[in-house]
């Protein structure tokens, strides 16, 4: 009953127009008016079609699809083929196109394929984005040059030489003034630059350009918009077939993924918004709803719609909270089509041009990259890459699945198997994938162990089939009973532990890719009805938690660990660190560092706080700590490790804790320096890995650690030993969603920006030993 209920309660909150959600609607309106046209005039398309395109997207991809705040409009990642598709069979016919893939996209979203569309390599999806934003980067380029772009990348290429000696001086003025702002708009520091902000880059950058054409270039082109009655609808499609189909099934393919990715990074997003109501994307009708919207916009004659990231951040930042903001989106670009036809007609083309170069630089993305590369498909990306700029989307796309899958049967044929006789024992090394078609060597090289022998068996892959485990496994068995010893490792010699069967408990020792549950293990202990309660189940079940990991702990950990530790237990604590950070449950200190018995002197405390020397004597025993850390001890490094999604800082937001006579507040008031740094004007918003903080709980998470690192100076034995030059000092920061750490660094003293560092880029430091400005960059763990 309940369940029937709940669902008319959902829909009325879901189109609820809030103030927040006006607000948002209004900042993405301004954001979108730029860039509809400047994809228009990229694409070659009238330009009424693009901001038709984005009404449509925003009312009824907005009112219909699964995503409540993903923004849609015309289609970024659409842009070449758009274009190729009006060279080729004219506005109208490529209307038709639109109309086609929206119907394409409705059949396959009520097929529920949207999770299909995923499971293309990020390799190929994101080589795929990239191609194309070099492609509209180019052509771009012609615009901003005062030229006119050709009809292929390749050709763009070519022409270039030709372009640079007829070059204008009016074009490349505002276009080249227009990149300007739109890179130094997200950087401009102080207060006010936090007030500027508000306004999107986008906006800011075109008004600006138009004003500067006014009065520098009178005469340059600019955005002509038609009268809506010559406004061209769709029409038959005339062409080959195979072509026509060719281009639905491209649109589709390019709209879906561009939309699937988008709701996924704005899923993602809104999720880390702290008490966030929304629930999670439905991909199907997410799928669903761009299929209508392409169907209807191709039917009013506008640009092929799909959802933006670009616009969906820009959605979520601004504090949306439902899917009204982007409908109300929709009705102001409906609106400014109609009654701001001779504020548009102002807009410069190479400005417009300029805008959307930067957006297809920006889609070839230095993070996928070295993502890709960490994952070893780095040639899929670029053949991908390469396939899109020379052959076109749809054979780009078909070039890098063609790559990944021979790369992916590379890797699983591939199995190197070596075995050598070092200290007494017969090492047998398989590298790579464990397949049936390596049994023949493997257990060739397996049948040379001597009888009796102590045999170490290393497996550095990641998979194993049935038929290499029954040969392994066989093996083994025989090898035990004629009196011989077994030690199988994984990768860098660290032990495989039995399977979990082998062990008479649910849980195992924590380890970084399984978690540790007890609920049903603490079920099977429970008396069946009508029976009497055995002494385990008199047992509540926190106690029974802590006894089986205490039994799990001596029976499977401690024989690993009993060496090392008794070690330590003669040698003393000798820890190269003092880690200190927050009392939250799921901050795993040692899973995070890497570290283990004896490498850590670890503090914890709410708010990760380091009062400051003189204050109350209840709270000296973080100064205890840190005296005999750097002083006993003699640790190289001090790391203050703060986390998203703090308590002690949600609290430090909510209310003053001055006068407070809890406990907690008393202890919450160490963190009153930190949340007036972040409200000073005399100190930038942080970015973290080349963003914005998602709220005012994350900027004050990171202002926080910066703040405790200046309170651990003011410690007279911190101060001693830096000045010595025997300390360093670290700042760090764990997205526990994300499971993503970044580290602090010392950035140059004129910039007022928190800002990307690459590991290992001149100019970053890991230590945060002077200055008051701070960068915060990604580990690549």
């Amino acid at each position: 009953m309940s369940a029937c209920t709940s669902k008319p309660t959902d829909h009325r909150r879901r189109f609820r127009v809030t103030g927040a959600d006006v607000s948002a609607s209004i900042t993405v309106f301004l954001l979108a008016v730029p860039m509809s046209l400047g994809l228009a005039v990229a694409m070659g398309a009238p330009l009424e079609a693009g901001l038709l395109a984005a009404a449509v997207g925003g009312i009824v991809a907005g009112s219909l699809g699964g995503s409540a705040l993903l923004v849609s409009g015309p289609s970024a990642g659409l842009t070449v083929v758009t274009a190729e598709l009006i060279q080729t069979y004219g506005w109208r016919t490529t209307c038709a196109i639109t109309v086609g893939a929206g119907l394409l996209q409705l059949l396959l979203g009520s097929l529920r394929m949207a999770r299909g569309a995923l499971a293309v390599s990020p390799a190929v999806v994101h080589g795929t984005l990239a191609g194309i934003g070099v492609a509209i980067a180019l052509a771009q380029l012609h615009i901003v040059l005062g030229g006119t772009p050709q009809s292929s990348a390749i050709a763009n290429v070519m022409a270039l030489p030709d372009q640079w000696g007829r070059v204008g001086p009016a074009a490349p003025l505002i276009g080249g003034f227009t990149v300007t702002v739109l890179v130094l708009w997200p950087r401009i520091p102080g207060r006010s630059g936090r007030a500027l902000r508000r306004i999107p880059a986008a906006l800011a950058a075109v008004a600006a350009a138009t004003a500067v054409a006014a009065v520098a270039a009178p005469g340059i082109a600019r955005v002509d918009l038609p009268s809506w009655s010559a406004h061209a609808l769709p029409g038959l499609p005339h062409g080959p077939v195979l072509g026509l189909a060719t281009a639905v099934f491209t649109v589709m393919l390019v709209a879906s993924l561009e939309s699937l990715l988008s709701a996924v990074a704005v899923d993602k997003l809104t999720a880390d918004r702290p008490g966030s109501p929304l629930e999670r994307a439905d991909l199907d009708r997410e799928l669903r709803g761009q299929g209508i919207a392409n169907a209807v916009s191709g039917l009013l004659g506008g640009l092929a719609v799909s959802g933006g990231a670009v616009r969906g951040t820009a959605n979520v930042r601004a504090g949306a909270t439902g899917r009204s903001s982007t409908v109300l989106h929709g009705l102001w670009m409906l609106l400014a089509a109609s009654f701001l036809v001779a504020a548009l007609e102002r807009m410069p083309l190479a400005a417009l041009a300029g805008l959307v170069m930067v957006v297809g630089i920006q889609m070839v993305s230095y993070a996928h990259i070295r993502n890709v590369h960490k994952h070893r498909e780095f040639l899929v990306y670029i053949a991908t890459v390469g396939g899109v700029l020379v052959l076109g989307v749809l054979q780009g796309v078909l070039v890098g699945i063609a790559v990944a899958v021979g790369l992916a049967l590379h890797r699983l044929a591939r199995t190197r198997i070596t075995l050598e006789e070092r200290g007494g024992a017969h090492r047998l090394c398989a590298r790579g994938q464990l397949t049936f078609l390596a049994v023949p060597r493997l257990t060739r090289a397996l049948s040379q162990v001597p009888r009796g022998a102590r045999a170490v068996v290393e497996l550095d892959g990641s998979f194993m089939d049935h038929a290499a485990y029954e040969a392994l496994q066989h093996w083994q068995e025989t090898h035990l009973t004629q009196g011989g010893q077994v030690e199988v490792t994984g990768r860098a010699g660290t032990r495989i532990a039995e399977p979990p069967s082998a062990t008479h408990t649910c849980c195992r020792p924590w380890t970084p890719w399984r978690n540790h549950h007890c609920d049903d293990h603490a079920a099977q202990h429970l008396p069946a009805p009508g029976s009497a309660p055995g002494p385990a189940a008199s047992k509540r079940p926190g106690s029974l938690q802590l006894t089986s990991g205490l039994s799990s702990f001596q029976r499977n950990t401690a024989p690993l660990v009993r060496q090392e530790l008794a070690r330590l237990a003669r040698e003393g604590q000798r820890p190269s660190q003092l880690f200190l950070t927050c009392s939250d449950s799921r901050l795993v200190t040692s899973m995070i560092t890497s570290s283990g018995p004896g490498d850590l002197f670890t503090v914890r405390n709410v708010g990760n706080f380091v009062p400051l020397p003189g204050e109350e004597a209840s709270d000296d025993s973080v100064a205890a700590a840190i005296e005999y850390a750097v002083d006993i001890l003699d640790v190289k490094s001090i790391t203050v490790c703060g986390h998203s999604g703090c308590g002690a800082m949600q609290a430090l937001l909510s209310g003053a804790p001055e006068g407070s006579r809890s406990p907690l507040q008393r202890w919450l008031r160490h963190g009153l320096p930190s949340r007036d740094r972040m409200l000073s004007r005399h100190h930038s918003w942080a970015r973290i890995s080349g963003r914005l903080p998602t709220d005012e709980v994350e900027q004050l998470c990171l202002t926080n650690v910066i703040q405790q690192l200046e309170h651990l100076r003011a410690h007279e034995s911190v101060a001693r030993r830096l000045a010595e030059g025997k300390l360093e000092l670290h700042g760090m920061y764990f997205h526990v969603g994300e499971a993503q750490a970044y580290l602090l660094a010392e950035a140059h003293e004129f910039d007022d920006v928190f800002d990307l560092v690459a590991p290992g880029r001149p100019g970053g430091n890991a230590s945060a030993t002077g200055g008051r400005r701070s960068d915060l960059h990604s580990l690549e763990l």
